[in-house]
């Protein structure tokens, strides 16, 4: 034992020490590896305990976490797998050169999927479970560069086309598939978006979390089953990747494994080319209580860290950085030879019988298939704690001089001649030199009776059938309680004033109590709970917390106390709102992913919401999430002391950009509740892939009765609130349209307009102007397309105003956008106000005089609009800016 020689140079009692360490080498022999560590964890805590200060290395040695004589034997056929994969890394590569051998520059990726075959290849064969009546099956996040693999796996299986593969990031005429994983795109098919990148693995540990919560509930039996999420070592980068597995190893999620697929290479050049990104990542992750396995070196090494008596070999590879790692790898097997096994007389001498193609052969342990299974059954059998599995790489393996190890490997989608021959002669794909010629890349599927297809067919029949799949609707679809159970919140509220915030608070005590919906309705919530009254459902339902509540709450005295529960119902992530949405998006996507559909209601700060998570939003559109996002304190003047950074003017504008949201800007109690309760309908019932979302304020006021007929007008986006009356000879008419809590601005400025000009004002009530907008867009789209068509098509907005007098006024508590979508359906004079520009602390009165949207500045607008129209005059104009002490000298809030 050499390396004992070096750690005795300089001890003070050389003999001491060396019995100490002859003896724990008993224990480990006698006993095992695990009865040592406890030994050592005792002699450290009581050490400890003396005062010693011992330093905590969250990191291993650079070698593999499994020892060769523990790994279990891989069962199934390896050479036969190894012809699957090699043919899959085939129709991959050629799927995308063939793309960009066309016009287009389609793009494409050809290295990540080729640096990961073997760490798919060997779930998909062994560990991967479908759906069926046995099981309820795993969930997958495919890394999104590696989706070529996944259809090249799905080409053989037949069912994907080669017409399909052909046209792959062709899509507009429908027969292409997507670049990425994208439910939205191909729903049978792709189970989670994973790119952006960072956001499949936040949305991975909140979705196994989520079936943990079902499971303590009740909705769903407990299982072995499992969450695989892949990533690369670039991707740790993004702060979503990581910033939740502190959450994972707390809650001790050991339905979660992530594949960390550690190929040391970014889009650009080296991940940690200074540093080794697998140490790094080890001691992220052990530090927040993962299990953490390293899959560094293939079979290949074994023998030579077998000879590694003195430790030297190992030292090598501990002091060798990954910038280096991927030289050895692009310059072969002389210079590895040089420059990695040359640092020591001997390492050099252990490779002194190896030819330089002996040493390039040296694997690592990502593509070393009976590593990775050894790996994944360790994680399979993992107890209370999630898992990593750090597997090493080389990007672009078996791309040769074309980009096998380079820095620009990732954005290499288009290979010569040459190197096409060569990857064919490397993976022996039975592809002749007469099929190559003139630039044609053929598709390889084996003859259907071939022994690979069968090995294919019975190791997925074994696994319950074929991944990826997505289920399109649950099997039940759920009975929401009829508009009636919410008969008083359809009232008057009388002198009582109450918030839109307070209503769907109400409303949501009344859903929780029906039988059917009631259980599968999970309230969600950052860390505000309080701010939105919701409080009370602590003490109602409980607060999820896997371990129950091991303390006596501080406020357990009082009637509504924060009470966690192991089987609670309400999600408070905490302050989160990436994590709180992640959660969110788990449950609205279980009728999928479960078949067990729930009806998820996040309420938060309407500020962090689009804005803050905007990218995790989109993701939620492209999984066909449904449920509710409850975007509380909301509008630029109504959350009047938080300023600049909690005053929301603009959230419904980035609402509007993903398709499947519908947004609304609810101002009367009754509104909210049709709503809501339309929106369970259209996904509960109808099953619809779409999500809402609702501004809800924290301003009170009195709340009048539904006016009779207005369900339809609240739903499309508009619908009249007063009617001025016919109109008489000589009366002036204005059109005021408004929502949220600006409505109530615009109903006291048609108030002013009649005290002070004898102008009378039908008011409109504008629940959603995007409604309105996307209404309006289909009828132009339709119309122009239908140029014969005997009855054009009248956008909702245009039905209402049509035929009526004067001018229209809206103005609501977010930006000009927000208003202004409709402006080329209105038909007439149409004047927006809004609150472009920074909140600020401030009276909700002068908030809204300074953006302009007070029930002065509405009178105003409406007199001016007027005047516009040659129905009155600038004088008018001017007197109206007086009486209303309006300062015409005031800077634009825009930049104000």
């Amino acid at each position: 034992m050499d390396w004992l020689n070096d750690l005795l140079h300089d001890d003070p009692d050389p003999q001491e020490t060396r019995e100490w360490i002859e003896s724990l080498k008993a224990v480990i022999d006698h006993d095992g590896a695990q009865r040592a560590h406890q030994l050592l964890e005792g002699m450290v805590e009581l050490t400890r305990r003396a005062g010693a200060h011992l330093p905590f290395s969250p990191t291993t040695e650079y070698i593999n976490t499994i020892p060769p004589h523990l790994e279990p034997p891989m069962p199934g056929d390896p050479h036969l797998e190894w012809r699957i994969r090699s043919i899959i890394r085939w129709n991959a590569m050629a799927m995308v050169v063939r793309a960009n051998r066309k016009p287009g520059s389609l793009g494409g990726h050809i290295a990540s999927f080729a640096s990961a075959a073997t760490l798919y290849d060997v779930g998909f064969n062994h560990f991967w479970r479908a759906p069926s009546e046995a099981h309820p099956g795993d969930l997958i996040f495919i890394q999104g560069h590696s989706a070529p693999g996944i259809y090249a796996r799905a080409f053989l299986e037949g069912r994907i086309s080669e017409s399909q593969l052909d046209h792959f990031r062709m899509e507009v005429d429908g027969r292409g598939i997507s670049s990425y994983p994208h439910p939205w795109l191909m729903p049978d098919f792709w189970q989670a978006p994973t790119v952006s990148m960072g956001l499949g693995p936040l949305a991975a540990i909140y979705q196994a979390r989520a079936w943990k919560y079902l499971e303590a509930r009740g909705l769903m039996p407990k299982t072995d089953r499992k969450v695989w999420c892949f990533l690369g070592d670039g991707e740790t980068d993004e702060p979503e990747s990581l910033g939740a597995i502190g959450v994972a190893g707390r809650e001790g999620l050991d339905n979660l494994i992530f594949v960390i697929n550690c190929n040391l290479q970014r889009l650009d050049g080296p991940v940690r080319g200074n540093g080794k990104i697998i140490q790094e990542l080890e001691g992220q992750f052990r530090g927040a209580g993962w299990n953490v396995i390293k899959c560094i070196w293939g079979s290949y090494w074994d023998p030579l860290l077998a000879k590694d008596t003195t430790g030297a070999l190992r030292k090598i590879m501990m002091e060798t950085v990954d910038g280096e790692y991927q030289n050895c790898k692009a310059f072969g097997g002389a210079y590895t030879r040089e420059h990695f096994f040359g640092k020591s007389p001997e390492t050099l001498a252990m490779v002194a019988n190896m030819s330089d193609e002996d040493i390039w052969r040296l694997n690592r342990g990502g593509h070393d298939p009976h590593k990775v299974y050894a790996a994944y059954h360790a994680a399979m059998n993992t107890h209370g704690m999630p898992t990593v599995i750090l597997a090493k790489t080389v990007k672009g393996y078996g791309m040769g001089a074309a980009g096998e190890a380079l820095n620009p490997t990732h954005q290499t989608k288009k290979l010569d001649d040459d190197a096409v021959r060569a990857f064919r002669d490397r993976f022996q794909v039975p592809i002749s030199d007469a099929q190559l010629k003139d630039g044609n890349i053929p598709f390889y599927r084996p003859d259907e009776k071939s022994p690979e297809l069968q090995y294919m067919r019975e190791r997925r029949a074994a696994l319950g059938g074929y991944l990826p799949q997505r289920r399109r609707k649950s099997s039940q679809s759920l009975q929401v309680p009829p508009l009636s159970t919410f008969e008083r919140l359809l009232k008057s509220t009388g002198e009582r004033e109450i918030s839109t915030t307070m209503a769907f608070v109400q409303m949501l005590n009344i859903i929780l109590r029906d039988k059917q919906i009631g259980p599968r309705c999970v309230p969600i919530v950052a860390d505000e709970a309080r701010t939105f009254g919701m409080e009370g459902l602590f003490r109602q339902l409980g607060i999820y917390a896997p371990q129950g509540q091991k303390y006596k709450p501080v406020d357990a005295d009082q009637l509504m106390f924060y009470r966690e529960d192991a089987a609670g119902q309400v999600l408070e992530e905490g302050i989160t709102e990436a994590g709180a949405f992640a959660s969110w998006m788990a449950m609205a996507t279980s009728y999928s992913v479960s078949d067990l559909p729930m009806l998820p209601f996040y309420i938060y700060y309407s500020m962090f919401g689009f804005q803050r998570i905007g990218d995790f939003a989109w993701q939620a559109g492209d999984m066909r999430a449904r449920g509710f996002l409850l975007g509380g304190t909301a509008g630029r003047t109504t959350l009047n002391g938080e300023g600049l950074q909690h005053e929301d003017g603009h959230s419904h504008v980035q609402a509007a950009l993903i398709p499947n949201v519908r947004s609304y800007d609810p101002t009367f109690a009754y509104e909210v509740v049709v709503l809501i309760q339309h929106g369970m309908q259209r996904m509960l019932a109808e099953q619809h892939d779409e999500y809402w979302y609702l501004t809800l304020m924290n301003e009170n006021y009195t709340h009048p009765e539904m006016p009779a007929g207005s369900e339809e007008g609240i739903i499309k986006g508009m619908y009249l609130f007063r009617d001025a009356g016919k109109p008489k000879k000589g009366e002036l008419r204005v059109q005021l349209m408004g929502s949220g809590t600006i409505l109530r601005e615009v109903i006291a400025a048609a108030d002013l307009l009649d005290a002070d000009f004898g102008i009378k004002a039908d008011i409109w009530s504008c629940p959603s102007f995007t409604e309105l907008a996307r209404d309006g867009v289909d009828a132009e789209r339709w119309n122009r397309f239908h140029p014969d068509a005997k009855t054009p098509r009248k956008p909702w907005v245009t039905q209402l105003l049509e035929g009526r007098q004067g001018p229209a006024i809206a103005a609501t508590d977010y930006v000009r956008a927000f208003a202004n979508q409709i402006r080329e359906y209105v038909p007439m004079r149409y004047t927006v106000l809004g609150t472009d520009g920074y909140g600020r602390s401030d009276t909700r009165e002068n908030l809204r005089r300074h953006f302009e949207v007070d029930r002065y500045h509405v009178a105003h607008a409406a007199v001016a609009a007027l005047a516009a129209d040659g129905k009155l005059t600038a004088k008018d104009v001017a007197r109206a800016i007086k009486l209303y002490r309006l300062d015409p000298d005031k800077p634009n809030p825009l930049l104000a």
